[in-house]
C-alpha cells in the first residue's frame, strides 16, 4: 500500500462528536486529555502551595507545556479537517497547516508574550522582559532544533539529505535568522512594519511550495500527511477542536510564559538578562518538543523529511512566529539583555545553523558523529549561559 492510499485509508474512519468525547469508537482520547491537564493546572494553582513553591513553578511549567503542545496538535487536526471538508487537497494542507502546526507553540508563546507587553497593565520592566523572552525563544527554538534535537535523530538513524531540497530550505533558512537578526539590531527594534514584512515573506514562501506541490509533493506532504493523519473528524467535532484547541493553547501559552519567568525568579537569575536566559533554554526546549516527534516519527522512513521539519520550522520561527508578535508589539532587546543576546545567544544560533548547513552539504549525509558534534554544541551554549550568570566569562 502507497503512502496515499495510507492517508486515504486513515481519512476514510469518520468520528463526530461522540467519537471526540470518547463516547463510542473510533474515540479520540486527545480531548479527556486537555480537559484533565486544565483541571489539574487550576487545581495546582489553588491548592498546590503546600508543596513548596520550586515544585509547584516546576510542576506547572510541565504541565503547561503538555497542554500546549497536545491543544496546538488538536488544533491543527481540526483546521486540517476543515480544509478537507472545503476540498483543499491534501498536500496543500500538509504544505500549509500541518508545517505551521509544529511551530504552533512557538507562534502562541512569542505572540502570548507580545500582548502581554502590549497589555495597559505591563510596567515597563515587564516589558522588558516579556520582550526578551519572545525574542529569546525564537533564538533558542532554532539552536535547540538545528543542535540537540537534530542531534538526537541523527543518533538514532543518520540521514542523507536531498541537495535540491536543501537549497531551497537551507538556504532560506540561514537568511531568515540573518535577516531577523539584522532588523532587530538596526533601529533599536524591530517594529510592527518590520514584523508585518517578515510575515509578508513567510507567506510568498508558503506560496511558493503551493506553486511548486507537484514537484515536493513526493518529498514531503504524502510521508507528513500519513504521519498527521488519523480520523476524519465531521465539521461540527472539528470546529470543537479549533476552539477548545486554540483556547487551552493560549491559555496554556500565559501559564508556561509565568512558570518561566517565576522558575528564572526562584533561581536568582538576573533581572535585566532573566527573560532571554529562560526564553532561550527551558521555554525553547518545551515549545521545540513537537519538532523532535514528528522527526522522530520521519527518521524511521529514512527520509530527508526529518531535517526538513527541523528547518522548516526555523524558517516558520524567524518569520512567521516573530512577525506575529512584532505586530502586535514591537520587539526590542532590554539593556539589561543586550550583553548576553549579542555576544552569546546570537552569534551561537548563527553560528550554528552555518555550520550544521554546511555539514549536510559536504557529502549530503548526517551522520552520528556529526549529530553528537551539534549536541555538544549545545551543551556549549549553555554552558555560556551558566559562565555568564555566574560573572565567569570575559564580556
Amino acid at each position: 500500500m502507497t503512502e496515499v492510499e495510507k492517508v486515504e485509508s486513515n481519512s476514510s474512519v469518520k468520528g463526530g462528536v461522540a467519537e471526540l468525547i470518547a463516547l463510542r469508537s473510533p474515540s479520540d482520547n486527545s480531548l479527556i486529555l486537555i480537559g484533565t491537564l486544565f483541571i489539574f493546572i487550576l487545581l495546582i494553582q489553588f491548592f498546590g502551595l503546600g508543596l513548596g513553591e520550586n515544585l509547584v513553578i516546576i510542576t506547572l511549567l510541565i504541565v503547561s507545556t503538555a497542554l500546549l503542545i497536545l491543544s496546538a496538535d488538536f488544533f491543527v487536526v481540526g483546521a486540517k479537517c476543515v480544509a478537507r471538508h472545503l476540498g483543499i487537497a491534501e498536500v496543500v494542507i500538509g504544505l500549509t497547516i500541518v508545517s505551521i502546526g509544529t511551530s504552533l507553540p512557538e507562534i502562541m508563546v512569542t505572540g502570548t508574550a507580545a500582548m502581554k507587553a502590549n497589555s495597559s497593565i505591563s510596567t515597563v520592566d515587564d516589558l522588558e522582559i516579556l520582550s526578551d523572552l519572545a525574542i529569546g525563544n525564537i533564538y533558542g527554538s532554532i539552536l535547540v532544533q538545528i543542535t540537540l534535537i537534530l542531534g538526537i535523530v541523527v543518533l538514532y538513524r543518520p540521514l542523507e539529505v536531498r541537495p535540491s531540497w536543501l537549497g531551497r530550505d537551507g538556504l532560506l533558512m540561514v537568511l531568515s535568522v540573518l535577516l531577523f537578526t539584522l532588523l532587530l539590531l538596526t533601529g533599536g527594534e524591530l517594529s510592527r512594519v518590520e514584523g508585518a514584512g517578515l510575515s509578508l515573506l513567510y507567506i510568498l514562501y508558503i506560496g511558493y511550495l503551493l506553486k511548486n506541490r507537484n514537484k515536493i509533493r513526493s518529498e514531503e506532504g504524502e510521508l507528513v500527511e500519513n504521519i498527521r493523519g488519523g480520523v476524519s473528524w465531521s465539521l461540527n467535532a472539528s470546529a470543537i477542536m479549533i476552539i477548545v484547541g486554540l483556547s487551552m493553547a493560549i491559555y496554556a501559552s500565559n501559564n508556561l510564559i509565568d512558570s518561566v519567568l517565576r522558575l528564572g525568579e526562584s533561581l536568582n537569575l538576573d533581572k535585566g538578562s532573566m527573560g532571554a536566559i529562560m526564553g532561550t533554554s527551558v521555554s525553547a526546549v518545551g515549545t521545540s518538543l513537537p519538532e523532535l516527534t514528528v522527526a522522530l516519527l520521519c527518521v524511521r522512513k529514512s527520509q530527508g523529511v526529518a531535517i526538513g521539519a527541523l528547518i522548516g520550522s526555523n524558517i516558520t520561527d524567524p518569520l512567521l512566529s516573530v512577525g506575529i508578535a512584532a505586530t502586535i508589539h514591537p520587539l526590542a532587546i532590554s539593556e539589561g539583555a543586550y550583553i548576553i543576546t549579542t555576544a552569546i545567544i546570537m552569534p551561537m544560533t548563527i553560528l550554528g545553523i552555518i555550520t550544521c548547513t554546511i555539514l549536510m552539504w559536504t557529502d549530503f549525509k548526517f551522520n552520528r558523529i556529526e549529530g553528537g558534534m551539534m549536541i555538544i554544541y549545545y551543551l556549549i551554549f549553555l554552558t555560556a549561559l551558566i559562565l555568564e550568570q555566574l560573572g565567569k566569562l570575559p564580556i
